[in-house]
């Protein structure tokens, strides 16, 4: 039996190697996103070298949830090797202590890493990714009115016997506000009869409230008006499930949200999948580290084989394609949210275990 001081030692190790890896990869995006997005937005009027330190900050944590995964691949592998060179291991097989003992301060390790990601890194990257947004739409108003029929989102009202078709540059406040939208009032025979494009577009009650708008019927010049209205009977809750994305929704407020758009009859699918998809992140990480044991705890005179150490990367690349694809099947609402979410991980964690069961116990 591996006493308290024992595992506490190999807790430490796992912990500090992976707050390591965060802190680098965290310093890497950040420097990748910050020269991405000064290269994309230095010619812009408003840019400032601020701006763009502030917008990636922001954006940074949103990032490094999705890499979660990934680092608790690599820490697992980096914590066994080292074990392994510095011949800890060896000791504790000779000792009598198991596979399975050595490997449950790290498997501990990665079940609170995935807990904090979910409960403190999710709502600020939600928060930040928002206002990230908020920014960078700022800095682009004005650029250019210009709506792409095949970037931007669209939905489709009828209201007061009237179709009006809405798309926007940017969905920003979880749907509620859009950033250089326009609104095309259309006919009985599908024609357009009015466009209205607006800087700044918010959902009120009944209607839309537009700001800085340029209005024109048929083929005249546009009429430039400060503010304007257009009806709608659109409410908060449909307008979010069909244009916010559920990554901007922090993890507590996803219940409350599911629940009100399945009681105006929405599937809400989007956001169930994200919500079992953090439910599922802290098992995830567990099975991460059980791929990782199963191709570093094997010791080798002359160090790892190269070989067995990038099928361990392998195999948690394929597991987290194979998690994102599964995803779409359940925002698409081919496959049940809550199956989409944990069949990967039930998987993953059945393979890790039979794998060592295999290799420890024959």
């Amino acid at each position: 039996m591996m006493g308290w001081t024992l595992g506490r030692y190999f807790f430490v190790r796992y912990s500090a190697i992976t707050a390591w890896f965060f802190v680098g990869i965290l310093a890497l995006v950040f420097l990748i996103d910050f020269t991405e997005f000064s290269s994309r937005t230095s010619g812009l009027p408003g840019f400032t070298f601020q701006t763009a330190l502030t917008v990636s900050a922001l954006r940074v944590p949103m990032i490094m949830l999705q890499t979660v995964p990934f680092i608790a691949l690599f820490a697992a592998m980096a914590t066994l090797i080292s074990l392994n060179r510095k011949y800890e291991l060896v000791i504790a097989r000779s000792a009598g202590i198991s596979a399975w003992q050595f490997l449950l301060p790290a498997c501990i390790g990665a079940l609170l890493f995935g807990i904090l990601s979910v409960v403190l890194l999710n709502p600020i990257a939600a928060h930040g990714f928002s206002r990230s947004e908020i920014l960078e739409s700022r800095l682009r108003s004005g650029e250019s009115n210009q709506v792409s029929a095949f970037s931007a989102p669209w939905i489709r009202q009828k209201a007061n016997n009237v179709d009006t078709i809405i798309g926007a540059r940017a969905i920003l406040n979880q749907g509620l506000e859009l950033s250089d939208a326009v609104f095309f009032e259309i006919d009985a025979d599908g024609d357009i009869v009015e466009r209205k494009d607006a800087k700044r577009a918010y959902l009120r009650d009944g209607y839309w409230e537009l700001n800085d708008v340029k209005r024109s019927r048929g083929g005249g010049a546009a009429e430039s008006l400060a503010q304007d209205r257009v009806a709608t009977n659109l409410k908060p809750e449909f307008v979010q499930e069909r244009l916010a994305r559920p990554e901007t929704i922090p993890f507590f407020d996803l219940p409350s949200k599911i629940e009100v758009a399945r009681s105006f009859g929405l599937r809400a699918n989007a956001f169930a999948m994200q919500f079992h998809s953090l439910l599922a992140l802290p098992p995830l990480l567990v099975a991460m580290t059980l791929i990782a044991a199963t191709v570093s705890m094997r010791f080798a005179r002359m160090g790892q084989s190269a070989t067995m150490i990038l099928g361990g990367v392998l195999a948690g690349f394929l597991l987290y394609v194979v998690s994102v694809l599964v995803k779409a099947f359940g925002n698409a609402g081919f496959v049940p949210p809550f199956v989409a979410a944990w069949l990967p991980v039930v998987v993953a964690l059945f393979f890790g275990v039979t794998f060592l069961l295999y290799k420890e116990d024959g």
